[in-house]
């Protein structure tokens, strides 16, 4: 298998037909080596359009789901980020080149400690992964990006509040079979802008907890 040639495929056949058109986030697809976040035995699999399997029962985010929520959140270098969710870590890489700092919240442990050592190998200086639930506000403070890496059934006000005035937040709202991929933006302390962008369908949020808990 030629890897090169598999990574520009996925990008020109799977993520561009998807409406990634970013000159950055495509370079950086092309760069960030999908395939060093993946067990040896996935490698040749890593730039098929599937969710691979990663652990306890949690899938990793298609490359052309991924490659969106990048280009959607638009990191910048001054800023900070919130990934929730660890999957496979390779959006947290992405967004790690674009970003002063990105933290990883993750509940499952083994999950963390994987991603943790992946980050580890690969010298991400500007990454922490930490275990906790973001949902119950567990670890973390005010973020520029937040990017929900499962599903969610409605919008929890806890993490929304967590985005810095200025700031956007990527997640996946609703109920099987379709789903809303949305684009929150803060624009001012009480005003919160969103944006529904494509229908999609993604599994649950590991420690997401039914709509009615939230305080909506």
């Amino acid at each position: 298998m030629n890897i090169e040639q598999a990574r520009f495929n996925m990008i020109e056949q799977q993520i561009r037909p998807t409406n990634v058109s970013s000159s950055e986030v495509l370079e950086l697809l092309m760069r960030v080596k999908r395939e060093d976040f993946f067990p040896e035995d996935q490698r040749n699999l890593v730039f098929f359009d599937t969710e691979l399997p990663l652990l306890r029962g949690v899938n990793a985010l298609s490359p052309k789901l991924e490659a969106r929520i990048v280009q959607e959140v638009a990191a910048q270098k001054n800023e900070s980020v919130l990934v929730v969710g660890a999957d496979s870590g390779y959006v947290a890489a992405l967004l790690a080149h674009q970003a002063r700092h990105v933290t990883v919240i993750e509940a499952i442990p083994e999950l963390k400690a994987r991603v943790e050592d992946v980050f580890k190998r690969g010298a991400y200086a500007n990454v922490d992964v930490i275990w906790g639930d973001a949902l119950q506000g567990q670890g973390i403070s005010q973020f520029d990006v937040i990017v929900v890496t499962g599903s969610l059934e409605a919008m929890p006000e806890l993490l929304r509040e967590r985005l810095n005035v200025g700031g956007r937040l990527f997640v996946v709202l609703g109920m099987a079979p379709v789903m809303t991929a949305t684009l929150i933006n803060r624009e001012s302390e009480l005003f919160f802008n969103t944006r529904a962008l494509f229908e999609t369908s993604l599994a649950r949020l590991s420690q997401a907890v039914p709509a009615n808990a939230f305080t909506l």
